[in-house]
């Protein structure tokens, strides 16, 4: 498999999985503003595609070498988007190529679904959902001054 195939790969990838899992994504706090892109965080899309791609898991310890920085693999594989955004332009591209009668955009199965066991999975750490190495959490902060009565 070349670069080209495996970005296209691990975008449709990514894609299907969260248009599957996007009810519950969008709540999940792992979402971060990163060179002016909204997305899930580095690591969370790493991770999940470790197990989505193969041929992924068989490279990372390649690219690792050469980049221990998660937003630079991410942004090196093509994946600094923001799904929903990316989702909706493919969803119009189709109508507009397509016979509106025809089924609508049919991305590849996550088949990751029956792979986790929730009842052994670890807790995921709210930590690295808002500190993702180069990019900042869009969470808002506390306030700094005690409030007065």
């Amino acid at each position: 498999m070349n670069v080209e195939q495996l970005r296209q790969s691990v975008k449709a990838k990514w894609l299907g999985y969260y248009r599957e899992n996007r009810s519950w994504l969008i709540r999940l706090g792992v979402w971060v503003n990163c060179e002016g892109q909204r997305r899930p965080s580095s690591s969370f899309i790493l991770a999940t595609l470790s197990i989505l791609e193969p041929h992924l898991t068989q490279m990372m310890p390649l690219v690792v070498d050469l980049s221990t920085n998660p937003d630079r693999i991410v942004a090196a594989l093509g994946l600094n988007f923001n799904p929903d955004s990316e989702l909706s332009e493919l969803e119009a591209l189709n109508q507009a190529e397509d016979d509106p009668a025809d089924e609508p955009l049919r991305m590849l199965p996550s088949g990751a679904t029956d792979a986790v066991n929730p009842a052994i999975a670890p807790s995921p750490s709210r930590r690295s959902a808002m500190i993702d190495e180069d990019c900042r959490g869009i969470r808002r902060s506390a306030p700094t001054e005690p409030l007065r009565e």
